[in-house]
């Protein structure tokens, strides 16, 4: 007797296990087939940060160089290269550092500075692979000059290809990556 019970109890669930097969079956597809589909709400996406281009020139960065994104960042995965033009000290004296590599400018006994000292942005470098976008470094910046990418579809084979030059793909859109859409026929 309580084999046959055992028996029954067992064809009961395999009957409840396959009434949920069957409606599951038969629901609408939840997952996205990729690349044969690609995702279309990616509006709230938050892929890896961005420069923004200045309203004039969209080939110019609107970051001000201040380094707070630097600063805040809990990763350490973004670094800032930039020189101050007029700079002319001489390689012997190497003058006042205001961060690794970067001479404060007018430091090394030379005239004094101008009104206004122009600075130029060399690069700005993200280790994606580093990153926990965590957007301290979005909320951080004085003058919006960073946000979230809405590229979904950034692949690499190796860490290198997570090192992005984000001043390069800010004046070189070719190696941007292209908006979400239907994919032209191959």
């Amino acid at each position: 007797m309580k084999r046959l019970f055992k028996t029954l109890q067992g064809l009961w669930s395999l009957a409840v296990g396959l009434k949920i097969t069957g409606v599951e079956l038969f629901k609408p597809w939840l997952t996205v087939h990729y690349p044969r589909q690609e995702v279309d709400n990616l509006a709230t996406f938050r892929g890896h940060i961005e420069l923004v281009p200045a309203a004039d020139d969209p080939q110019t960065p609107r970051c001000i160089m201040c380094w707070k994104c630097v600063e805040i960042c809990p990763s350490r995965c973004i670094s800032l290269r930039l020189h101050a033009v007029g700079e002319g000290a001489e390689a012997g004296d190497p003058g006042l550092l205001l961060a690794p590599e970067l001479k404060s400018p007018y430091s090394a006994h030379l005239p004094p500075p101008p009104d206004k000292i122009e600075r130029v942005l060399d690069s700005y470098r993200l280790n994606y692979s580093l990153c926990s976008l965590c957007g301290l470094c979005v909320q951080s910046c004085p003058v919006e000059a960073i946000r979230f990418s809405r590229n979904a579809y950034l692949v690499g084979t190796t860490r290198q290809d997570f090192d992005l030059d984000l001043l390069a793909r800010l004046r070189n859109p070719v190696d941007a990556p292209r908006p979400p859409g239907p994919r032209p026929p191959t």
